[in-house]
């Protein structure tokens, strides 16, 4: 089966370096296999969206020499595809409505686990009204999920024991990303996820919901994450510089050794887009290191 992969970014600020490797990694993935690349803008969580934002991200793409097939999805324009599944689940019994809030569950003194508040099940029989609560998918009768990464190995988690029922819906109806992005990617017909290794934990919630609605799941290749000199994960959250224009084929050249490859000093002098050839041309997933993320302070300088 032909190869259909993706790079999709939230609209919360402009690309920075470690969206560059997460962008340049998905690329040389389906690239390389002949497949096809899809860009998706994740604006799933309107509040968050800084306006102009996701034009930003496709002239910055374009600087640095990518192209995708096909049109832009945005999310944005899915939310009656997302809430014809939320339904679907409900009705079989797989979701219910809660009236918990972070600061209720914080308040009954809930243990936390790998992605946060692990759920204690509060509302899950009380057969509340989806009307201004949450929606959860309901974990009561999962088990352990486990997958193989293309890069990390064979990665499980017990997801009633270290999460619990988890957020399909907020009560002020935005979806949830993890509903979305299993959406997309079936309706889409994305069969290779490659993505930050922070969302690792996420994926065995993300193959569950997949199960659930009877789609195929995806292959999956993390790729090891950016810090600051601080040592804090490269985001736009944490203040992270956006992209420079000027330097691209620098900055290409850097993501490609974050993820183990060594490309030849003198592509140091050639087009944002012939070093993507040479990346392509030269990509191996094996060379990327299963490691801790390390710092970008020199592309931060």
């Amino acid at each position: 089966m032909p190869v259909t992969g993706r790079f999709a970014p939230s609209p919360s600020g402009p690309l920075h370096f470690g969206s560059l490797v997460a962008a340049l990694a998905s690329f040389c993935q389906a690239r390389s296999q002949q497949g096809r690349w899809l860009l998706r803008i994740e604006d799933v969580d309107t509040p968050r969206v800084v306006s102009g934002a996701a034009d930003q991200i496709l002239h910055d793409l374009e600087a640095f020499g990518f192209s995708w097939d096909g049109p832009v999805l945005y999310q944005s324009d899915q939310f009656e595809r997302y809430r014809y599944y939320l339904e679907k689940l409900l009705a079989e019994g797989s979701a219910f409505a809660c009236e918990c809030s972070r600061r209720s569950l914080r308040e009954q003194g809930v243990d936390s686990g790998p992605l946060g508040q692990i759920y204690p099940a509060n509302c899950r029989h009380k057969n509340l009204s989806p009307e201004g609560h949450s929606i959860r998918l309901n974990t009561e009768s999962a088990t352990s999920v486990a997958f193989v990464d293309q890069v990390y190995g064979r990665f499980e988690m017990n997801l009633p024991a270290t999460v619990g029922d988890f957020v399909l819906r907020r009560a002020d109806n935005i979806y949830a990303y993890h509903l979305a992005v299993v959406v997309d990617d079936e309706l889409q017909a994305v069969n290779e996820v490659v993505r930050g290794a922070d969302l690792l934990e996420n994926t065995c919630l993300h193959i569950l919901l997949q199960q659930r609605l009877g789609f195929s799941s995806p292959r999956y290749l993390h790729v090891p994450l950016v810090n600051n000199a601080l040592g804090v994960k490269l985001s736009k959250q944490t203040g992270a510089s956006p992209i420079d224009h000027e330097n691209t084929a620098r900055q290409l050249l850097a993501a490609l050794e974050h993820l183990g490859h060594s490309p030849e000093a003198g592509l140091r002098n050639c087009r944002p887009d012939e070093v993507l050839d040479w990346a392509t041309a030269n990509w191996n997933p094996v060379r990327i290191p299963a490691l801790p993320a390390t710092s970008a302070e020199a592309i931060e300088d």
